[in-house]
């Protein structure tokens, strides 16, 4: 039985960029987790807080 020919990777533009940019900058930082904040503390309060509820966490 014949050897199957292996097929011929097409050309891809990107693939020879990055390997291009690696070879002169090297290669990038690992990526990094970042500490899950709170939904409200990223948008913000919906509604100001009273002077009764002001008044009252002071106690």
């Amino acid at each position: 039985m014949a050897k199957k020919r292996a097929k011929k990777k097409a050309f891809s533009a990107v693939k020879a960029v990055k390997a291009n940019a690696r070879e002169r900058v090297g290669q990038p930082k690992p990526e990094q987790v970042l500490a899950a904040t709170p939904r409200e503390e990223k948008r913000g309060n919906k509604h100001r807080k009273t002077l009764a509820r002001l008044l009252a966490e002071d106690e």
